[in-house]
């Protein structure tokens, strides 16, 4: 089984299977035919006086200053070389990758123009792990991912640089090493590989993966906190949710029954004679679910775009270049924004657990402890963390999409900041690691004071997971060490979620 660029669909799934060696992806004669035939639908603009944009004209401000045959060359590789202007640290190896696999898959639908061979070599870097650095900064995310872009290609025409490990290498000494000469690039090329949204998208697909699984985990975090605070039930039944049947409410309703099915803890405090739980422990459904509804539609817009075709100009015949706005992130940007405030209010909520489970109520020590009475400060202090980091989310929120600033002498005088909502989105989702990583460990905690309950089995296998890493807390110990693993747990999604 393999993957056929510019015929099949991608998923972040596949993207990432792609990018992690575990499907092979290839062109086939079909995607080479439409390749070819849109080359020479180029090569014949780029032939006639006609003044098409991007072919045969110049760039942005310049759009209306025809160019010769002759300059064509010349003016594709100023294009890389005068785009190359990102700053900050480089982005991760992954993410590049991710990019070109994006890119890739958009040229060989047949509209772009530019060469096979120019996409035999990006093929042959994603191949050989010959992964280009690119800053984080720079883009505006609307003539495409411009400045990333121009980064992740200037390696083609030997410029720019490799990572070799955790070293940073001059592509020129790399691509010798591989017996690989530059590419000279040919009219449209320079403009097909740097308009586009594969940065913004990128930052979408890995930030996609990693929620999915921390809408699992919260789901977890709280079915512990509440079987550590002995909560109620009945919030999770079918009945309730199915007269408000949102698609996540109704998952995470199912997900909180099976998690706290047949658990003889919850059995044990059936007539306790409490009347309702706080909002953070009874409205899991609702607020979960409400982020589950983000990323579902965040998901549903990355899979358009990833199969998209989003430089410009569209070529369409030997007569018709459209020059549009199909690079244009708002799509993604707007809803990559929602999905930012989804994932933090995840941790937002959390934090309120971790605040409940400290109090004192329903048979529970204050701060967790036992240990020495006022001696002990238990688990007071990494709330403040959680506290720390959920507001650290909320000034993350700030919707980049909402702001616009002209560029481009005023052509470009909308633009959409959908790179910014993408690394702002990834930095929010390690905020809740560590948030959930923290809740995790005080449900753990809460649980050894409702024993010899037992819990389902999920939850026992869990607390198992957590115990091999993070023992029971007696008296007052450095905590730093025992967040750290539960962080690390979280990260390398050790816990079992189904």
């Amino acid at each position: 089984m393999s993957f056929k660029y510019g015929i099949d669909t991608l998923t972040v799934d596949k993207v990432l299977d792609i990018a992690n060696g575990k499907l092979v992806a290839e062109i086939t004669p079909e995607a080479r035919e439409k390749v070819l035939i849109c080359r020479e639908k180029v090569e014949a603009i780029a032939n006639n006086n006609k003044p098409v944009y991007g072919i045969n004209t110049g760039f942005g401000p310049l759009c209306e200053v025809q160019i010769t045959p002759e300059e064509t060359k010349a003016l594709q590789r100023n294009l890389l070389l005068t785009h190359a202007v990102g700053v900050g640290n480089p982005i991760d190896k992954k993410l590049s990758k991710i990019m070109m696999i994006c890119k890739v898959h958009a040229l060989c639908q047949g509209f772009s123009g530019v060469r096979l061979e120019l996409i035999e070599r990006i093929i042959y870097f994603i191949e050989n792990d010959l992964l280009p650095v690119v800053p984080e900064q720079g883009s505006v995310g609307a003539s495409g991912d411009l400045a990333p872009l121009a980064h992740l290609f200037l390696p083609l025409i030997g410029e720019g640089e490799f990572w070799v490990g955790d070293d940073i290498k001059s592509a020129k000494a790399i691509l010798e090493l591989h017996g690989v000469k530059p590419i000279q690039l040919h009219s449209k090329e320079g403009l097909g590989l740097i308009n586009g949204t594969q940065f913004i998208l990128a930052h979408t697909i890995v930030g996609l993966n990693k929620m999915q699984y921390l809408l699992d985990m919260a789901d977890v975090a709280g079915a512990m906190s509440i079987e550590g605070y002995q909560g109620s039930f009945s919030p999770f039944k079918d009945e309730l949710h199915r007269i408000r049947p949102y698609k996540g409410t109704i998952e995470v309703a199912e997900r909180m029954f099976m998690l706290l099915y047949r658990s003889q803890n919850v059995d044990s405090h059936e007539n306790c004679g409490r009347v309702q739980d706080p909002y953070s422990m009874r409205c899991i459904p609702q607020v979960h679910g409400a982020s589950r509804n983000a990323y579902y539609h965040l998901n549903e817009l990355a899979e358009v775009e990833m199969n998209s075709v989003t430089d410009n100009p569209i070529v369409l015949s030997e007569s018709e270049a459209i020059s549009g706005g199909n690079f244009h992130g708002q799509p993604l940007a707007m809803a990559l924004d929602y999905c930012s405030v989804a994932a933090a209010e995840l941790g937002n909520i959390a934090d309120r657990r971790c605040y409940l489970l400290l109090e004192g109520k329903y048979g529970l020590p204050r701060l967790l402890t036992t240990g020495g009475g006022g001696l002990n400060s238990g688990f007071m202090i990494p709330q403040y963390t959680t506290a720390a980091l959920v507001t650290e989310n909320k000034s993350l929120c700030f919707p980049p999409s909402a702001d616009s600033v002209p560029t481009s002498l005023g052509q470009e005088d909308h633009v959409s900041m959908g790179s910014i909502s993408g690394r702002k989105f990834n930095q929010i989702l390690g905020n809740l690691e560590k948030i959930l990583a923290i809740e995790l460990m005080y449900g753990a905690q809460a649980l050894e004071f409702r024993r010899p309950n037992t819990f389902s089995d999920i939850i026992e296998d869990n607390f198992r997971i957590i115990r091999s890493k993070v023992p029971k807390l007696e008296d007052d110990r450095a905590l730093k060490a025992d967040i750290d693993a539960m962080i690390e747990l979280v990260r390398t999604q050790a816990f079992n979620l189904r």
